[in-house]
């Protein structure tokens, strides 16, 4: 007798047919615990506006070629800078962009940082694409190594850069960074917050969701122009590419750059729905999680689109959104979601990545 799953599996893989099994099963549970869904699924869609962008930086870096970017860390960098030097110079406090309206001058604030954030993210990128043309065939060791040598470098350099507003660094030392800095002064929440509303108990962040979805379309636009299917030709067969005159490398650069700069946009998009910016080891994981949702969403080392990035993030990040307060109700002070998060994020790379031959992803 024919299973009727065969077909299912066969189309999606087993692993997302298990994830979407195992997101049904948490609502169901969180249904039968009497829990509040709602806000559980008002959750689901915060998280999967403030972490979407991070696994977008995914798409241009797979279809460039230099597959699954587990270096973002690059890019996350210099986001940060460019919250850290908005916060310096208390830009939302500024009485004249206060004077207009309170949200205005948080919007300010944090486009001031984005704009920032990506001026220093494409010297950052250029750079990091110059060192993966170098290193062709091993580039997705190269990003995990970089990914983590960026941290570690800039554990240092959050001690030493001359930052000075009180919010900023320890109080009783007067220098160095804190751990964990507050954006309530600056712009926590005000993409969450901007047209927000509630239907049926579920609250909708319009204003994290639309930028998130005008991000997308952005990069849409870009993939289908002349240059992002040249970059895609370069990704999917370099010697085809090069015989058709396209200068690979040119390409592969191009991809490496939005890519940093998708995730130097995406971790101020995460920081101000998440109303902090964490420093030091807080982004080290970002990348692994970043290409887990993607791969979630159906995409592969070689092959990448936004609808992967869409449908990946939301099941990744609802299930980390249902996880813990449903394993609490199994049992209570578990750690049972952190344990499905590291199983899930680390099985389906794994699993992804035994697909195909080669480091870089490319048979």
């Amino acid at each position: 007798m024919r299973n009727p799953l065969k077909p299912l599996v066969e189309k999606f893989g087993l692993p997302r047919v298990i994830i979407v099994s195992f997101f049904l099963f948490l609502i169901a549970a969180a249904g039968m615990f009497q829990m509040n869904l709602m806000q559980l699924l008002s959750d689901c869609l915060r998280r999967w506006g403030m972490y979407g962008i991070l696994a977008l930086a995914m798409v241009p870096a797979v279809q460039c070629g230099i597959g699954l970017n587990f270096g973002i860390s690059m890019g996350i960098v210099g986001g940060l800078l460019g919250g850290l030097i908005v916060i310096q110079f208390r830009v939302a406090e500024s009485p004249a962009l206060v004077a207009v309206h309170p949200l205005f001058a948080m919007w300010v604030a944090v486009l001031l940082a984005i704009t920032i954030g990506v001026i220093l993210a494409t010297g950052i990128g250029y750079l990091y694409g110059l060192l993966l043309n170098r290193v062709k065939g091993s580039e997705m060791t190269v990003t995990t190594y970089v990914g983590f040598s960026i941290i570690a470098f800039m554990n240092m350099m959050w001690m030493l850069l001359p930052f000075t507003d009180g919010e900023l660094i320890w109080p009783n030392a007067g220098k160095g960074l804190r751990n964990t800095i507050s954006l309530a002064a600056s712009f926590s929440n005000v993409m969450n917050k901007t047209l927000a509303f509630s239907i049926a108990g579920v609250t909708v962040p319009t204003g994290l969701l639309l930028f998130f979805f005008l991000i997308c379309f952005l990069v849409w636009l870009f993939m289908r122009s002349k240059t992002g299917m040249a970059m895609s030709a370069a990704g999917a067969n370099p010697m085809f590419a090069t015989a058709a005159g396209i200068n690979v490398n040119k390409m592969r650069i191009i991809g490496t750059v939005l890519s940093t700069v998708l995730a130097a946009v995406g971790i101020l998009v995460y920081a101000q729905g998440f109303g902090f910016i964490q420093l030091y080891n807080g982004p080290m994981m970002m990348g692994f999680t970043s290409v887990a949702a993607v791969l979630i969403g159906g995409a592969s080392p070689r092959k990448a689109r936004i609808a992967h990035v869409l449908i990946g993030t939301f099941l990744f990040q609802g299930i980390m959104a249902l996880g813990l307060p449903v394993a609490n109700q199994f049992i209570p002070e578990s750690n049972l979601s952190e344990v499905a998060r590291l199983i899930i994020s680390n099985g389906i790379i794994i699993y992804a990545l035994s697909q195909v031959k080669g480091g870089s992803g490319r048979e």
